[in-house]
């Protein structure tokens, strides 16, 4: 009894170019990583909204819980596309880049001097600016698939110009 391939093959007995069986893009450990890390924020930020929303002056929890909504939307779109292998992912993680950036600047410029400074710096230290950067990164290497450029990716000729004969 002969075993068959476990790769499956293409109508025109290609490879799929994603290099799985059934043609779904495989997420490298990298990837599965960073995906792990953008759900996590955002999944933190959650409670953290709640703190906001119960600490503060009302004028100053509306700005602030927008501000850390918005990241975790990004942040929970992006690392839920990338774990999914959805080429989609770099605009939500450049939005959560931008907005992190954003809520560092503006929280360091905003905090009095004292304590309030010194976690405001140990925020954008530890977790805004590290997590920005990540997200820069996602947003700026989007994921190869698909065929590389070379002769494999030449169109058929079924589909060329001269497809009259």
């Amino acid at each position: 009894m002969a075993l068959t391939s476990s790769i499956a093959l293409a109508a025109d007995g290609s490879r799929p170019a994603s290099g799985t069986a059934h043609g779904a893009p495989r997420l490298s450990r990298v990837r599965r990583r960073q995906g792990r890390v953008l759900m996590g924020a955002g999944l933190a930020l959650l409670p953290w909204l709640g703190y906001l929303a119960g600490a503060l002056p009302p004028p100053e929890a509306a700005a602030w819980v927008a501000l850390d909504a918005l990241e975790a939307a990004a942040l929970l779109t992006a690392g839920s596309r990338l774990l999914r292998a959805d080429g989609r992912h770099r605009a939500p993680a450049a939005a959560a880049a931008v907005l992190l950036l954003a809520d560092a600047c503006v929280d360091l410029a905003t905090s009095a001097a004292g304590p309030e400074l010194a976690v405001a710096v140990v925020m954008a230290v530890v977790a805004e600016l590290p997590l920005a950067v990540l997200c820069a990164v996602i947003a700026a290497h989007p994921r190869r698939s698909g065929p590389r450029p070379g002769p494999s990716a030449a169109p058929h000729p079924r589909h060329g110009r001269n497809s009259s004969r």
